[in-house]
């Protein structure tokens, strides 16, 4: 992460997201709210806004899952992905509100204390079509308090990143959770067609996203193995053509395959330099940013590397893996074997004549 980048900063572009963020969530549950009243005049507002609070919660839930693959498919999506984060704690923040009111609506009246009252609630567990639903929600709902906690680089340094992503790849088992909750409450109770058909869309959409992103990431990497792998010369290493000089442009990235590995190979202020694709941050593709400032920068979150050793500026100390980049003949050839993070190339001129090793 780069001198100049702030983990929490609210520059324009994160103002505007989160105002148009704010507002529409905002519109959804006074919609939905609204239409509820109208066309169950017997429903009392709590009611009202608690299924408001959890459909607009499910929501946000499916559009969070599905910026990845989108952004996978469409680089148009990365604007999203850089602002999850907001998303993902107002998605938290919305089904907080739905639990806490279902709380105090169904569980805080009574003799019992709330918590044991939601998790001792009726159904038979011998019987699956009869599992009670609430427990369901819970669960879900303390692993993203977890996640929302967490959303923050101090947790992200102090957990270190394996730990981190392990947690938040959780959102996962939580989506599971809300569908069981969902699936075995309202559903149960209701038996409403229309909105087994949207939770049964909700589903297919998402799994087809995936498999969608994940068959093309598969596809792109075997065309670019199968277009840029070189036989080895005599001699010497097994140096990989991976694209001409002219097809990269001044500032920005390109990504390509090399001995089963993607590389960000950049043109940086006329040389050529080539790091590991993959961010220290949250494994963000570095070949999908460009150079400002002289860095090269993760579009995910900002993090930024410096070309000639894919070491972070100062006091920042996160590293990635370098590669050797060799010019001949206008085209760009890669050693296909990774040095050590932070270690310094020499970074050949992109104009320069005849073969220059990197």
């Amino acid at each position: 992460m780069s001198v100049g980048y702030r983990a929490v900063g609210w520059n324009r572009s994160k103002r505007v997201y989160d105002a148009v963020l704010l507002a529409a969530t905002l519109a959804c549950l006074a919609l939905f709210t609204a239409g509820m009243l109208a066309l169950h005049p017997a429903v009392t507002v709590e009611t009202a806004v608690i299924r408001a609070a959890g459909t607009c919660a499910l929501l946000l839930l499916h559009v969070i899952l599905a910026i990845g693959p989108l952004c996978r498919l469409d680089r148009r999506f990365l604007p999203l992905l850089y602002n999850r984060r907001h998303l993902g704690v107002t998605m938290f923040a919305v089904a907080l509100l739905h639990g806490g009111f279902a709380l105090v609506q169904y569980h805080a009246l009574g003799d019992l204390n709330p918590l044991v009252s939601l998790l001792t609630a009726g159904g038979d567990w011998s019987r699956p079509s009869e599992w009670p639903f609430q427990p369901f929600g819970a669960a879900a709902l303390a692993i993203l308090f977890l996640m929302a906690a967490t959303s923050h680089d101090f947790w992200l340094a102090n957990l270190t990143a394996p730990v981190w992503k392990a947690l938040h790849m959780l959102v996962y088992a939580a989506w599971l959770l809300v569908l069981a909750h969902v699936g075995l409450g309202v559903l149960q109770d209701e038996r409403g067609a229309p909105l087994a058909l949207a939770l049964g869309a909700g589903v297919v959409l998402l799994c087809a996203l995936h498999l969608l992103a994940a068959v093309r990431e598969r596809r792109v990497d075997a065309a670019r193995a199968a277009s840029h792998e070189a036989p080895p010369e005599r001699g010497a290493a097994a140096w990989v053509d991976v694209c001409a000089v002219d097809e990269l442009r001044e500032g920005r990235g390109r990504i390509v395959s090399v001995g089963g590995e993607r590389v960000a190979l950049f043109r940086a202020q006329g040389r050529l330099a080539a790091l590991s694709n993959v961010c220290q941050h949250q494994n963000g593709p570095l070949g999908e940013g460009r150079v400002l400032d002289g860095c090269i920068v993760c579009p995910w979150h900002g993090y930024q590397y410096l070309p000639e050793n894919g070491r972070s500026p100062p006091p920042f100390t996160e590293a990635v893996p370098t590669f050797r980049v060799m010019l001949r003949e206008g085209r760009v050839l890669l050693d296909p074997r990774p040095c050590a993070a932070g270690t310094p190339q020499s970074l050949p001129r992109a104009d320069a004549e005849g073969a220059s090793d990197g």
